[in-house]
């Protein structure tokens, strides 16, 4: 496969001495070779496995909480009355679930943490509240997760922005669902926005996302680039960048699937009006999306069933968080003036 890297001011990232993620050659000797190179990375034991699985009891605990009727040893509950909302790609978005301790446990591993500083260069980091996601293998009656391929930053704004994440608590194999990527797409983003500039966009609620169309997809592939299955295990951690193109499927197999969004940017590329905007969020329990600058806020928690809203719906978690000294500076507002 070709690549073309084009140059471009150095991003803040890189002037305070992080990665570039430009694909050339590196010899850092752990997953930033990776991460580099292909545009994402499976750092293994992030979390102790012992620990994941703990997490991943939370996680169906919290489910079978709401007391709708659903039990994980019985497949035949996986319906959609049974659960709480959750959209066709397996996440929950409302409840306050952003909030739950257990879902801020996770964030606050030291594996979890030390690798986006890792990455940055920097240890004063802020972690988005982003939501979870559950892959049922038997999805009956909830709604198709068909593919949406895109890229979750804004053409206009090139270069390396954001590092995604999500933390496994399952294991997660080629057919158990979960995250595809195109493995080195984010070295040819710039080429390709430019190159295909004139093809019509898909609509999105943000500029921060790009899905692509057919067009766009027959031009990765006329550049070599293939979708890859992402495999982990529990504890693993998987980070991208927001350039390389990407989306989940849900599983063939009999697994399902349990994971955690986390994201972390360095404190000193987010502004002050930034931090207060995500202080607020914070206090409110509202969810901020992939972007830890709280670029997006959650305008509620209320959860919408069927055109009303949902019977359980609530405004805060079920289990406030309680943050260590640490994990509470990941919220940012320890560094507001």
């Amino acid at each position: 496969m070709s690549t073309t890297t084009l140059l471009q001011e150095p991003t803040p990232t890189q002037r305070k001495g992080g990665m570039a993620l430009d694909g050339l050659p590196t010899n850092y000797g752990d997953f930033r070779d990776d991460l580099n190179r292909d545009g994402y990375a499976v750092i293994k034991g992030a979390i102790p496995r012992a620990r994941a699985l703990k997490y991943a009891d939370s996680f169906l605990s919290y489910l079978e909480g709401f007391e709708l009727g659903y039990r994980r040893d019985d497949p035949s509950t996986v319906k959609r009355d049974m659960l709480p909302v959750i959209n066709e790609k397996g996440m929950i978005l409302a409840y306050g679930v952003t909030h739950e301790q257990w879902v801020w446990d996770v964030r606050g591993e030291p594996g979890v943490v030390d690798t986006f500083a890792k990455v940055y260069g920097d240890e004063d980091l802020i972690v988005s509240f982003d939501v979870v996601n559950v892959g049922f293998a038997n999805r009956e009656d909830l709604p198709e997760n068909k593919p949406w391929p895109h890229q979750d930053q804004d053409p206009a704004k090139p270069g390396f922005r954001c590092l995604q994440g999500l933390v496994n608590l399952n294991p997660c194999g080629p057919t158990d669902g979960g995250l595809i990527v195109c493995p080195g797409g984010h070295t040819l983003s710039e080429q390709f926005h430019r190159e295909m500039a004139n093809e019509p966009r898909i609509p999105a609620w943000t500029p921060e996302w790009f899905g692509f169309t057919d067009a766009g997809m027959n031009w990765l592939a006329d550049h070599g680039l293939k979708w890859v299955k992402v495999c982990a295990d529990p504890g693993d951690l998987i980070v991208w960048d927001s350039r390389t193109p990407h989306y989940n499927v849900p599983p063939t197999s009999s697994q399902d699937r349990l994971a955690i969004y986390t994201c972390f940017m360095p404190v000193a590329d987010v502004s002050q009006e930034d931090l207060v905007r995500k202080k607020e969020a914070f206090e409110k329990r509202l969810g901020t999306t992939h972007w830890p600058n709280a670029v997006h806020v959650a305008p509620t928690n209320l959860a919408m069933r069927d055109g009303k809203p949902c019977p359980k719906s609530r405004d805060r978690p079920v289990q406030e968080p309680v943050l260590d000294e640490r994990t509470f500076s990941l919220t940012g507002i320890p560094y507001i003036k």
